[in-house]
């Protein structure tokens, strides 16, 4: 594949401009100083060595990873034969040219050739009868060169040459006298065949084994964009700049971009997140993924939803079972003969190895980056099998049938202390840094595609489709769809203490969030005679769903309800499941009326968001939708959003639930992990992070203590279990470099057992909702403190707020100019349209203007 040019890196070159050149090619790093120089992940590296290098420690850079090395004559011609000829790389002297053996010359993919000054192309064209057009030619001038520039790189890709430059004379920013602009280097070669200069762009995915997702079109401005920020930005022909996911979510993270070998075409390789590439809802603008990458996808989907005791269910939660069916499956294909019985029992063998990938978090690009890994190594072991799996003949006879091999001893993980891994953040490198902050991939693109034909039933059937799939997912029997106000009293009565606590947490609630309640007007005069005001109104119909069906959420009905009541929403519809008989729980109702919800939809799943978001025949249609869900629920927001027959939005994105706790030496283990906890138990994809503050090792080994006991002695000690081992505890050393990286995570909830709790929330800019101080444990904001419980997920708190009274409020403008103030604000405006070319704008101001005069 085509490089416009090779970067040199070295300790000085900063982290920013390393990602942004690992993202359009291979670093060339000098072997003296790798140990020092920190690559940005799926990077591949050009190691530079030294003449003094030995075969093994040439082969251990190999084995470690390394795409290429640069090696002397001599030191390549110990490795030719070992090494294959791609990884080797030829330094050479432009004045050894001719010298070089065919021994040399076949034994390696090309050469780095050092030349005396700037390149000379006639040099380079002579130079290249020595050597085949499939070799690669490397060019280094000296290290103090000049400053290189976009027509020699241009001059040296015609030439079939790719020019080294050092990262000292490269820049993010615009080109200068002492710096080459990145974006510029790597356009340089560059060439549109198209009137409109722009670039065909295939973008595919990194997660999916290069599956092509679709076809767009670039731009010098887009590519630049993409180069130095790491996202999925292209050109729309119509549009101008599109950023990918800028309104949808479905953003895109840059893995690498590659020009094709005629240099008019680019491939994006992408991670996509949100509902997938395609306008429609879908992965791929072709169709979905296939074989493997689909059945990763399923598998994802059967992890969540597949029901308790289902055989998939059992594999997921009993490692007993999976290992044994995984050696079961592997002696099977073992024993296979024909070529369809090899394949039957492979897909076999492939399911549950799978099954086993996805229930620890492990997904088909990790795995493809192992195997890469694997593929670069030189050394081999020596390749027996373990002695337990030796046996004296090649292949096992098949095994009869009636004598099945019994079920290997399982191994499960219902013992053994529940612990979290641990991460040193003053030893942790950016790259590292990075992987602490991540979160699961959230993959709808699949979930939407399911959600659709309910979404689509809905819509066409009304009320009927309701009842058929309430029926069909609630297993509940519905005479009437909704339940109008003023709801009966008997359908309402609860136990005195439940009444009584609901009452209280209802009065908490609305205090907090009446004081957010833009009361008055805002009005500014921004010169003599223009007056500009903001003012908020309701949203007129809002939807909420509740969960429930034979679960019991009153507080979701509280924390969704009453910030629509404040802010004086006309219609306010409240979605639960039904329970068994069709009825709506008292508890829920009992919420339902307190906040002043209008109607009550005895439906739960997609079947209910379709109903608010497009309005049946008993079911008003919203403006806005809230509320939690499981994926079926947050598929279907995201679908009737991207809906324009719809217009209809939604209250935030959604993601598992989450805490990070900063705690210092005064925090009580006890309290930290009953907090870490009370996030863990909520699903297996919890994310629960604990963050110290200069905490002794016996400290944190008291906390893992509390973890281990608190959680064994929990119902569902089973999710906590695979919960907490994926979760993280991070050490630092001062409450600034813990606040740094909970800024960073961005978590839902934040919890602060520190010394001085109070002063810590200043150094807070990214978070849901803060929990200061031993005595602030997160349930109270979940159910009846005051704030809200519906809290951005998944990062997504450095860019929204949880559910707060503006949610359902939307705001106006207005302005009102006199005569006198049109006379000096008018000029103004006609010399800005008539700089854009609006006429027409212009002349609305040009008429008054002159009536004034006359």
């Amino acid at each position: 594949m085509p490089q416009a040019f090779v970067p040199l890196v070295d300790a000085n070159t900063q982290d920013d401009l390393k990602s942004s050149l690992g993202r359009i090619g291979p670093l060339l790093v000098d072997a003296d100083a790798l140990s020092s120089v920190n690559l940005p992940p799926q990077t591949d590296a050009i190691i530079l060595t030294s003449s003094s290098l030995s075969v093994d420690e040439a082969i251990k850079l190999l084995d470690d990873g390394a795409a290429q090395l640069v090696v002397q004559p001599s030191l390549a011609k110990e490795l030719i034969g070992t090494v294959p000829s791609e990884r080797l790389l030829l330094l050479l002297d432009i004045s050894a040219v001719s010298s070089v053996s065919d021994k040399l010359r076949d034994g390696t993919s090309g050469v780095y050739l050092k030349t005396p000054g700037t390149p000379e192309l006639d040099l380079l064209t002579s130079f290249r009868k020595f050597f085949p057009s499939d070799k690669q030619i490397y060019v280094a001038p000296p290290p103090n060169s000049a400053l290189p520039t976009a027509s020699l790189i241009r001059e040296l890709s015609r030439a079939s040459s790719t020019l080294v430059i050092p990262a000292s004379q490269l820049t993010l920013s615009a080109t200068s006298q002492d710096a080459l602009n990145v974006s510029e280097a790597f356009l340089a070669p560059l060439t549109s065949d198209r009137p409109d200069g722009l670039f065909p762009t295939i973008v595919s995915s990194f997660n999916h084994s290069g599956k092509s997702l679709g076809l767009v079109y670039s731009s010098a401005e887009s590519i630049t964009e993409s180069i130095v920020t790491g996202k999925g930005v292209y050109q729309s022909r119509k549009h101008g700049i599109w950023r990918k996911g800028e309104t949808s979510g479905a953003v895109q993270e840059v893995v690498s971009i590659r020009a094709d070998c005629d240099w008019d075409t680019l491939e994006f390789q992408v991670v996509q997140h949100g509902t997938g590439f395609c306008h429609l809802g879908s992965t791929s603008c072709f169709g979905g993924v296939e074989g493997l990458a689909k059945l990763e996808d399923t598998l994802r989907s059967r992890l969540q939803t597949a029901p308790e005791g289902s055989y998939t269910k059992r594999l997921f939660n009993d490692p007993g079972l999976l290992r044994s069916k995984l050696r079961e499956e592997a002696d099977e294909l073992a024993s296979a003969q024909t070529r369809e019985e090899i394949a039957f029992e492979a897909a076999d063998l492939l399911y549950f190895a799978l099954t086993r990938c996805v229930a620890a978090g492990v997904s088909l690009a990790d795995i493809g980056a192992s195997l890469d890994k694997k593929s670069k190594k030189i050394s081999r072991r020596k390749g027996d099998a373990k002695p337990q799996y030796a046996t004296t003949s090649n292949i096992p006879p098949p095994k009869p049938e009636s004598a099945p091999a019994p079920p290997a001893a399982a191994t499960t993980l219902t013992s053994g202390p529940i612990k979290m891994r641990t991460a040193e953040i003053t030893t942790t490198s950016p790259s590292e840094r990075s992987k602490l902050l991540q979160r699961p991939v959230l993959r709808s693109a699949e979930m939407i595609a399911k959600v659709k034909p309910i979404i689509d039933q809905v819509r066409s059937q009304g009320d009927a489709a309701i009842k058929e799939l309430t029926a069909k997912f609630d297993k509940a029997k519905l005479e009437e769809v909704v339940l109008r106000a003023p709801f009966p009293e008997e359908q309402m009565v609860l136990p005195e203490n439940v009444k009584d606590a609901v009452d209280r947490a209802y009065k908490n609630i609305y205090a907090f969030h009446a004081a957010q309640a833009e009361k008055e007007t805002l009005v500014v005069e921004t010169m003599p005679g223009v007056t500009c005001s903001r003012f908020a109104r309701p949203i007129a119909r809002v939807g909420l769903y509740v969960p429930g069906g034979t679960a019991i959420l009153p507080s979701t009905a509280l924390m969704l309800g009453i910030p629509a009541q404040v802010a004086g929403c006309r219609e306010i519809v409240l979605a639960v499941p039904p329970r068994p008989d069709g009825s709506v729980s008292p508890e829920v109702l009992y919420c339902a009326h307190l906040v002043g919800a209008t109607t009550v939809l005895k439906a739960g799943g997609a079947q209910a968001i379709a109903a608010m978001a497009y309005g049946t025949e008993s079911v008003p249609k919203v403006d806005k939708i809230f509320g939690p869900g499981n994926q079926w629920v947050t598929a279907a927001k995201m679908a009737v959003q991207n809906d324009t027959d719809a217009l209809v939005s939604i209250d935030m994105p959604a993601g598992p639930s989450e805490v990070l706790v900063v705690t210092d030496s005064t925090g009580n283990p006890s309290f930290v992990a009953a907090d870490l906890l009370s996030q863990a138990e909520h699903g297996i994809d919890s994310q629960v992070v604990l963050v110290t503050v200069n905490v002794t090792q016996e400290h944190l080994a008291a906390i893992e203590s509390e973890v281990d006991a608190q959680a064994n002695a929990l119902p569902r000690v089973d999710i906590v279990r695979q919960s907490v081992a994926k979760s993280l505890i991070v050490k630092t050393t001062s409450v600034e470099e813990a606040l740094a990286f909970s800024n960073d995570y961005a978590p839902e909830h934040l919890i602060l057992h520190l010394e001085n709790a109070p002063d810590a929330v200043k150094l807070v800019e990214n978070a849901g909702s803060v929990f200061v101080g031993p005595w602030s444990p997160e349930s109270c904001g979940d159910y009846a403190s005051g704030t809200n419980h519906t809290l951005p997920t998944n990062g997504y708190a450095r860019q929204f707020s949880g559910v707060n009274t503006a949610s359902y409020q939307k705001h106006i403008t207005s302005q009102q100019v006199t005569q006198e103030g049109l006379k000096d604000l008018g000029p103004i405006v006609v010399t800005l349209a008539e700089c854009e070319g609006l006429e027409a704008h212009a002349n609305a101001v040009r008429v008054r203007l002159n009536h004034s005069k006359a």
